[in-house]
């Protein structure tokens, strides 16, 4: 198949690419290396694709709407679309709002319209755990309701959730939206927590848990989310679609953020220094993903244990940032 990935450069976006770069399909991927976190890292994960002949990096801005109509234009065979790149972060959308309508919004908009105007097959995009904002129903099911979002970033999620339904009602899009629950793993992103605590904890620098401690994250290792996504791309490309589809990809086993510290301190044989701070703008309680639908439709569900995960992910860090490599 010859698949876009959007966000190629970014955590998820650059391993799904690898992942389907290194089964034969032809990906065309495109990012806009911005610096809203280290432009190093990103460019790493890239180097990692660039090899593969069936590989093709377009580096654009999905907000810009002529270069995105000149995308789809110019590649008239594109079978499946994967959209992954966003304006991404709760608490900088606090403080940076224009910057995630921009891309989140008008972004989004712009792949709908290539989607549209050039009949592409499939579109699977990010959504994210954070659209179910200050829901109290534990697990999270695709069948609560969802209109009390706590962050701009989460609104601006919703609102892809609802602009694509208004896509696959109007125009027959096949779209399916991931509402991702904290991914974790090898090449992370450095603004999230698992990232920042290793780094923290290496550093003897001082933890701040938020809510005391007892916030509960249903963490989600890498290799699992990108499984998943495979197997949505292949039973689709099988013709088994779906006109508008939400599904939620979690480990459904969510442990407090105490817990996963201390598993940290096991794999790295060093103690945190943990600061119990209260609760910050635009956090949730808890994240917990029911999965259900997932299994069902699919027959997959996410299910690395937090253990293994954390030690790949530590193992890859220590060699990724060790001084010899640099």
């Amino acid at each position: 198949m010859k698949i876009l990935v959007t966000g190629t450069a970014g955590f998820i976006g650059s391993a799904l690419s690898l992942a389907l770069l290194k089964r034969g399909d032809e990906v065309i991927g495109l990012d806009n290396l911005n610096d809203y976190y280290d432009t190093t890292l990103k460019s790493a994960r890239l180097e990692r694709l660039i090899p593969f002949h069936n590989f093709q990096f377009i580096q654009s801005n999905i907000a810009d709407r002529s270069a995105m109509e000149d995308l789809f234009e110019n590649n008239p065979d594109i079978d499946q679309v994967v959209h992954l790149a966003a304006q991404a972060g709760v608490r900088y959308s606090i403080t940076n709002p224009h910057v995630y309508a921009e891309s989140n919004l008008v972004g989004f908009l712009n792949i709908l319209e290539g989607c549209r105007q050039h009949s592409i097959k499939e579109l699977i995009y990010a959504s994210s755990s954070s659209v179910y904002g200050a829901n109290t129903h534990l697990p999270f099911s695709t069948l609560d309701r969802v209109d009390s979002p706590v962050s701009l970033y989460a609104a601006t999620k919703k609102a892809n959730e609802l602009m694509a339904h208004s896509y696959s009602h109007l125009y027959h899009l096949n779209t399916t939206g991931l509402r991702f629950f904290t991914v974790y793993g090898e090449w992370g992103r450095p603004d999230m927590s698992p990232f920042i605590f290793i780094q923290q904890i290496l550093a003897n620098q001082p933890i701040h848990l938020f809510n005391y401690g007892n916030h509960r994250r249903d963490f989600t290792y890498i290799d699992d989310v990108i499984e998943g996504i495979v197997h949505i791309i292949d039973k689709h490309a099988q013709g088994n679609t779906v006109n508008y589809r939400i599904y939620n990809m979690g480990n459904s086993q969510p442990v407090s953020l105490l817990t996963f510290v201390e598993t940290l301190e096991k794999i790295l044989g060093k103690t945190a220094i943990k600061q119990l701070v209260p609760m910050q703008a635009g956090d949730v309680q808890d994240t917990f993903a029911d999965v259900s639908d997932l299994q069902r439709d699919y027959n997959y569900s996410p299910d690395t244990p937090l253990a293994l995960g954390l030690k790949k992910f530590v193992d890859w860090y220590l060699s990724f940032y060790s001084p010899t490599r640099h």
